[in-house]
């Protein structure tokens, strides 16, 4: 298991989060295990946002994309605010039955 640490805010005002990618999340992102830094207040858009930033090529992975945030679906990635020691998880569409 990869792990890799993304740091751009102050510790005393940030939110870090723990974000685990799977299937062709993990494929186009490269790791499957990636720990994000952001300033306190930041959305879960903000965070997928980071991760399209680091990694074009994922964009599009990203995109279609089901978040859960500490276990929870989440419906409107803007407005879901992530709070420190969070776990997002990027679960692209599966097929099969």
């Amino acid at each position: 298991m990869t792990t890799k640490t993304t740091t751009t805010a102050a510790a005393a005002a940030a939110a870090t989060v723990e974000v685990s990618a799977f299937a062709a999340a993990r494929a186009a992102l490269g790791w499957s295990q990636h720990r994000v830094v952001l300033d306190a207040g930041a959305s879960v858009a903000d965070v997928v946002a980071r991760l399209a930033q680091e990694a074009p090529g994922a964009a599009p992975v990203l995109a279609r994309c089901a978040l859960l945030l500490d276990g929870r679906r989440v419906a409107d990635a803007a407005s879901a605010v992530v709070p420190d020691g969070a776990r997002l998880d990027l679960l692209p569409p599966f097929a099969g039955g």
